[in-house]
């Protein structure tokens, strides 16, 4: 990958620097880690965006520090490299974590395309951060309990069909997915788009959480459906939380079962359903749901049927059919304690 800015980074005989790619959390310093905020304490320049770097002014007194545009990542990367080089220390902030949407990647494509090894006399550290995903979620309940994933909107960097694909895919699959750069004084149609593909796959009125500013002094939270998000208002400061089929909405928390439910009467004090065990899988886990596959094909439904039955791939369950019989491991060689 060739990185257009230039990269000028000498070295500098003797001394030995390091960058810190500091996760500073969702706004506030009470939601820092302690390492986050050493990390910037051992700094001699902090780098960052200039909305971060008012974020954590409280903790720069007596540093040198750089504030860069919204656009101006791998600018960040290159002075932060530069500094380094030149022997400080350097806390290379973002928002959240530095791995989710932030700093650590355009940093390590600089550092490569400028000859960079972890052998290097720069030393390179992530120090990770609460990111907006789970901000967000505690704020408004506990919508990702179970499986998750995140999507950006911004096509600034990622082509429209890429974005459309993944977001197709997440609707069908039942994750609960939270929306990344939802929207922005230019960017307007994303978030239609992807209401869209979703209400492709999902009910109208599956819960929708929208929060701006976690934990910052503008925080707002709207609590809305599928049908009636892209009407709300949303913008690059919001993050979107979309349910999946089990997510409900109550006393004004987003909750998404665990499933306890499949397993468990709940309203027979959670008593084990027939047919269950407790710490074992579903019956209708991986081996039982290959023991009925198995039988619906012995009856005499074929590939075609069997896969649109079970909305799988065809050629995955004839992979199924031919797996080898198998066994739920012992009490003693099982090692799933939660349920």
């Amino acid at each position: 990958m060739t990185i257009d800015t230039p990269v000028t980074t000498p070295r500098n005989a003797g001394t030995t620097g390091s960058i810190s790619l500091v996760g500073i959390g969702p706004g506030h310093t009470d939601h820092m880690t302690t390492r986050a905020r050493a990390a910037i304490a051992e700094a001699d320049v902090v780098v960052g965006y200039v909305t971060y770097i008012k974020l954590v002014a409280d903790l720069l007194d007596g540093k040198e520090v750089v504030r860069k545009g919204m656009t101006e990542e791998l600018d960040r990367a290159v002075h932060a490299l530069e500094a380094a080089r030149a022997g400080k220390k350097v806390a290379l902030i973002s928002s959240g974590d530095a791995g989710v949407y932030g700093m650590a990647g355009p940093t390590y494509e600089v550092l490569f395309q400028a000859g960079w090894t972890p052998e290097d006399d720069v030393m390179v550290e992530i120090v990770p951060g609460a990111s907006a995903i789970n901000a967000c979620a505690a704020l408004v309940g506990a919508p990702l309990t179970h499986d998750f994933c995140s999507v950006s909107l911004s096509d600034l960097l990622t082509p429209w069909p890429v974005i459309a694909r993944r977001l197709d895919a997440a609707a069908a699959a039942d994750f609960v997915v939270a929306l990344y750069n939802p929207k922005s004084g230019r960017r307007t149609q994303q978030i239609v788009q992807a209401q869209a593909l979703f209400l492709r796959h999902r009910r109208p009125d599956t819960p929708v959480a929208i929060v701006k500013s976690a934990y910052r002094r503008r925080q707002q939270i709207v609590h809305t459906t599928l049908d009636q998000m892209a009407e709300q208002e949303i913008g690059m400061l919001s993050t979107v939380l979309i349910g999946n089929s089990s997510t409900f909405l109550r006393a004004g928390l987003m909750v998404t079962p665990r499933g306890y439910a499949n397993k468990y009467d709940v309203d027979q004090g959670f008593e084990t359903r027939e047919g269950e065990k407790a710490g074992r899988s579903l019956s209708s886990g991986l081996l039982g749901w290959i023991e009925g596959v198995r039988a619906e094909h012995a009856s005499g439904l074929g590939l075609t049927e069997l896969a649109r039955r079970h909305r799988l791939p065809a050629d995955y369950i004839e992979q199924v059919l031919a797996t080898p019989d198998e066994h739920e491991p012992t009490e003693a060689g099982a090692e799933e304690t939660e349920a």
